[in-house]
């Protein structure tokens, strides 16, 4: 047993970027696990790697080491390095939670059998809200009836702003182990949630109201980014990056006015939490941060997979959806909706999200069916503006 041991699963952007970040340079002892071999295979032979902070007007190095990983499939040694892990983190989007929660599971029955009841927080530093209960919904799946899952599994809330962009094929060939990022660090966690003593790591930020933070992250950030997305694709369609569009005055200002009016939502759910200043100052932050050169983050990265974006729990319905049982003002939310279910932002190679060109098809029978059908609103919002 370590208690100063982390088992970070997945080691895409985030896993590297953030978690693995944070935790090395708190003196933890970092253990990656991941689908891709090849990754895990490079970590293995390098022993670190680089994360490459990019700010406005500096770029940073951070080497990240030691570090090794253990490859997803590799069950055994997986279930071996999280029965003895002191934490463990989860960053692997919600296809990827259908292949590690089986195996997390198994590790779960092997620890009890070796250490008693000796519990195990896990970080869920997905970017979904309730994953708690989804994940703790999972879990039951593939646990006895009578494992008492919340008396030894902690199953931490998180709400991640950490921006990292999508990096070019040359960026990537240069060194496939380095990520970029900003410089951001700040990981707010469900307080109430541990069961063990919180980690000992200066950039955490315990909550004790993690859906308040959960919902602040979608409202504001996720929304006002997908906006200068969605705004700015459909003012300048052939920019590529989100700091670029941002550059003209006038879309600046209607994002802003978009994610203030997303607050005055936020605030109304939540009175007790946020203040109407605090909120405009986080905004203005976010803006600082959206127009980061440096970066390089792009309208495609930030707009697409529109199905899930534009979906009923995310950052522009969920928001409407919220207004609309409150009897708050939308009509800037519901304005960047529109230019979402227009976006047909390419990556770098000229190709669209995989999963947009059927979100293309499905836009073809109109903005009132993709309203309705994908995000779940009343189609004569459209009529009624």
């Amino acid at each position: 047993m370590n208690n100063k041991k982390i088992v970070v699963i997945g080691a895409g952007k985030i896993g590297r970027s953030f978690i693995g970040q944070v935790f090395s340079r708190s003196g933890y002892e970092v253990a990656f696990v991941d689908i891709n071999k090849t990754l895990i295979d490079l970590i293995n032979r390098e022993k670190g790697y680089r994360v490459v902070i990019k700010d406005h007007d500096k770029e940073e190095s951070l080497l990240i080491k030691p570090v090794r990983g253990v490859p997803l499939e590799d069950e055994e040694h997986v279930i071996a390095e999280l029965k003895d892990a002191g934490i463990v983190s989860l960053s692997v989007g919600q296809q990827g939670l259908q292949t590690a929660i089986p195996i997390i599971a198994r590790a779960l029955l092997a620890r009890r059998n070796d250490y008693g009841d000796l519990p195990l927080d896990i970080i869920i530093a997905e970017n979904m809200r309730n994953a708690d209960i989804f994940i703790g919904e999972e879990f039951r799946k593939h646990l006895p009836d009578d494992y008492p899952l919340h008396q030894l599994v902690g199953l931490v809330e998180t709400s991640i702003g950490k921006m990292v962009p999508v990096m070019t094929r040359e960026d990537i060939r240069e060194d496939p182990l380095q990520v970029f990022a900003e410089s951001y660090n700040r990981l707010i966690v469900a307080k109430n949630s541990f069961l063990t003593p919180l980690p000992e790591v200066p950039f955490l930020a315990p909550k004790e109201n993690i859906k308040a933070w959960v919902d602040r992250k979608l409202f504001i950030h996720n929304l006002g980014h997908a906006t200068a997305a969605y705004l700015g694709y459909q003012t300048h369609p052939d920019a590529v990056y989100i700091s670029e569009v941002l550059d003209d005055e006038k879309l600046l200002r209607d994002v802003r006015q978009t994610m203030l009016q997303a607050a005055d939502i936020l605030q109304a759910l939540y009175p007790d939490e946020f203040t109407h200043q605090q909120l405009v100052e986080h905004i203005d932050d976010l803006l600082h941060r959206f127009r980061n050169r440096n970066l390089g983050d792009t309208l495609f990265r930030v707009g697409c997979d529109l199905c899930r974006k534009l979906g009923p729990e995310d950052r522009l319905a969920a928001p409407l959806h919220a207004a609309l049982r409150l009897n708050r003002p939308y009509h800037l939310i519901l304005n960047a909706i529109e230019a979402g279910i227009s976006f047909r932002g390419k990556d770098q190679n000229g190709n669209y999200y995989p999963s947009d060109e059927l979100f293309f098809e499905e836009a073809k029978k109109g903005k009132q069916h993709i309203l309705e059908q994908v995000c779940q609103l009343p189609a004569e919002l459209l009529t009624t503006k």
